[in-house]
């Protein structure tokens, strides 16, 4: 017997490789600072946690439809309006198993083997995975701190072929944690859309965003093209990682497919996680949210400001998500050497750039500041220990 060619081809996602490497130290009885994964360490709103107990009484909890709860739907289109000034429909908005299904989904509903998919190096690894997966091929397009680690309208045109279905953005992104600015974002689109290719945005870190100087919570991209594929998730800014738990706005003549799709591959999202997430809507909860974003830039400062101490470069400051992309190119090594590295000898667990991209992906590194304060320091410390080390 055996596997299949996706099976064998498929890459790790390098992030949870190390977190795994982790555990493994910790079981010997020592003590690891984790600033490899994504997974803010506040957990759900109280409101949210109190939901859940709530619904777990012992009542029947069959599946809903495969889009999700009509009043979660509901909740998510009020939120766009009420957050970002956006209208949407609860019909466009499929509740699934966390963003992933959500982006498996927007892919699949979009892509047929032969397809070209544009999106940047770097991005987020599972994308390109999930095109490979149903047969497209990705076009990655090489990016820099002089556009911010993110696509522009040029370099999308550049890239575009007559095979193009898609473009595949994330704005803020992983791993870098910078946004596109809404401008370009409006060229890309509006390309794109002429040449008749779908815009598959990923927003899952958009509330965690900075503010603009008047206070006003960052736009959606669909206050300019509301045709575009958007995925988000209520892991980050809500921190329910586990829950798993996303959602998708599609245009209305793609939500009958993903429908379909969805009942093939997920049947629906978790039930009672579903009722529970109704309460990160409340107004309580939102507020809480909002002081825990408050958190995430002091945090991130306090990171920007000791990496410099330590002379770690980090080429572009972070404008949203809760990411440091740093260059180790002066330490000698490369970035999978630096990072596994620093975990077996300071025990603090990174992200190779590898994850990320070929291009550049030797020479970065990322962080994640979703680690308490305390957690935070002490892992700075050592890392600021294990770099002096290298240099002496």
């Amino acid at each position: 017997m055996e596997l299949s060619q996706r099976a064998r081809q498929i890459e790790p996602f390098y992030a949870m490789d190390f977190g795994d490497r982790a555990a493994a130290i910790e079981d010997r009885g020592d003590h690891v600072v984790r600033l490899c994964l994504g997974e803010p360490d506040f957990g759900a709103p109280p409101a949210v946690r109190a939901a859940m107990v709530d619904v777990m009484d012992g009542r029947p909890l069959a599946y809903t439809s495969a889009l999700g709860l009509w009043e979660l739907r509901q909740a998510i289109s009020d939120f766009y309006r009420d957050r970002h000034g956006v209208i949407v429909e609860p019909a466009r908005i499929a509740v699934t198993s966390g963003a992933s299904a959500a982006l498996l989904l927007s892919v699949a509903a979009t892509v047929d083997p032969g397809s070209e998919v544009v999106m940047a190096d770097p991005s987020y690894p599972c994308n390109r995975q999930l095109v490979e997966s149903c047969g497209g091929a990705v076009v990655s397009v090489a990016t820099s701190a002089a556009t911010r680690f993110q696509l522009t309208h040029s370099l999308v045109r550049d890239a575009a072929t007559a095979a193009t279905r898609a473009v595949m953005m994330a704005s803020p992104a992983n791993p870098t944690g910078t946004s596109i600015p809404y401008d370009e974002l409006a060229q890309i689109c509006e390309f794109a859309r002429d040449r008749g290719a779908w815009r598959i945005v990923d927003e899952i870190y958009l509330n965690l965003a900075d503010h603009d100087d008047q206070g006003r919570s960052p736009r959606s991209v669909l206050s300019v093209d509301p045709d575009a594929i958007v995925i988000n998730s209520f892991s980050k800014y809500f921190a329910m990682t586990g829950w798993r738990l996303g959602w998708c706005v599609v245009p209305a003549d793609l939500v009958s497919a993903v429908e379909r799709l969805a009942m093939n591959y997920f049947l629906c999202a978790s039930t009672p996680a579903q009722h529970a997430a109704l309460a990160c809507f409340d107004e309580a909860s939102l507020a809480v949210c909002e002081e825990r974003r408050e958190e995430l830039l002091s945090r991130r400062a306090m990171v920007l400001e000791e990496l410099a101490h330590v002379g770690l470069s980090v080429p572009v400051a972070p404008d949203g998500a809760f990411y440091v992309y740093f260059d180790v190119s002066e330490t000698g090594l490369d970035s999978w050497d630096f990072c596994e590295r620093a975990l077996d000898e300071a025990h603090v667990a990174l992200t190779p750039g590898k994850d990320f991209g070929a291009r550049d992906g030797h020479r970065y590194v990322r962080l994640s500041y979703t680690a308490s304060r305390d957690e935070l320091r002490e892992g700075l410390r050592r890392l600021g220990e294990f770099v002096g080390g290298l240099r002496r």
